[in-house]
């Protein structure tokens, strides 16, 4: 008998992320859902910024539940997974929720009784969630999310190097900076992936082609997709190098992978800071008044990437 028929679930997720964007939520929905210590309750596919050149059509949270339904049934999961759609527009503003079935399905899976802990798992915006707690906000309660995505805290990191100067804000945050302006000023639990975390989670396409690609039509279709952003970016005058950051699957390390004794994310490091205001152009408002939330500062990217290996590798043996 080996350890996944002696495991049960541990914990429950739903996962939200932009599907139809950044081809790295892909890799984190294929590896969350072959994580047995997970009870996955439901995919949820979310939008874009408007124009956003991974997918400039006004349906993205649309495509998204598409790409991950291509995810769900790569890994004969049809059936057995929900996938939901989210909205498709961000939040008008601070107060008021947008009603999709997705943000319905996080209140009710936050409402229900169960022995397992609730974490929703974000690698985009925070529309879902925001809409969510303003729906019922004792959620806030009852789940903890965790979310890749803002920029880098003072005295933490430094941004990125980029021509004419850093970005005031990030691209997850950008999504919707009205919904992280309700997130972050609200109770709900949160351990936060900024930038500089997130870039951590690098493979180099010499590792994809030879440890992922081979697995089957799964590890084809994510290789694939990878390989289509490298394309996209050459067809553009960008050349992206020889590694591709996979920033979502962080998700699944502090989630699925966490010890096994007193279950935290104990090979990753964060500190806790107040949760800091974010501004209409997505910087952060220092504030001490903000409840206490972690932002991780070093992930085990070894465990992460080797256990999506040997779990690519398991399913198609």
């Amino acid at each position: 008998m080996d350890g996944d028929e002696l495991m049960g679930a541990r914990l429950r997720v739903i996962t939200d992320n932009d599907y139809s964007g950044d081809p790295d939520g892909l890799v984190q929905l294929a590896h969350l859902l072959l994580s047995p210590s997970v009870d996955v309750r439901a995919v949820i596919g979310s939008h874009l910024r408007a124009g956003d050149p991974f997918d400039s059509s006004p349906i993205t949270a649309t495509k998204a539940r598409q790409a991950a339904d291509v995810v769900v049934d790569l890994l004969g999961l049809t059936g057995a997974i929900t996938t939901i759609e989210g909205s498709n527009t961000a939040l008008v503003d601070r107060s008021t929720p947008i009603r999709s079935a997705a943000a319905e399905a996080i209140v009710a899976e936050a409402m229900r009784e169960s022995d397992l802990p609730l974490y929703v798992t974000l690698g985009a915006g925070l529309t879902e969630l925001a809409s969510a707690y303003l729906l019922e906000p004792r959620i806030a309660e009852r789940l903890t999310a965790v979310w890749i995505g803002g920029p880098e805290h003072d005295g933490l990191a430094v941004a990125p190097p980029r021509p004419g100067g850093p970005e005031v804000s990030e691209y997850n945050l950008r999504i919707d900076i009205t919904a992280a302006q309700v997130v972050f000023d609200s109770p709900i639990p949160l351990w936060q992936v900024p930038r500089d975390a997130y870039r951590q989670a690098m493979m180099s396409f010499a590792e994809l082609e030879t440890r992922v690609r081979p697995h089957g039509a799964i590890g084809e279709h994510l290789v694939s997709r990878l390989q289509d952003v490298v394309e996209m970016a050459a067809a553009h005058g960008f050349d992206s190098g020889e590694v591709y950051i996979l920033g979502d699957s962080p998700l699944v390390l502090l989630t699925a992978l966490q010890s096994s004794f007193e279950p935290d994310p104990s090979s990753s490091r964060y500190v806790t800071v107040p949760a800091p205001g974010i501004d209409d152009e997505g910087r952060y408002v220092a504030r001490q008044s903000g409840r206490p939330i972690r932002v991780y500062t070093h992930l085990d990217v070894r465990l992460m990437l080797e256990d999506l290996v040997a779990k690519l590798a398991r399913h198609a043996a």
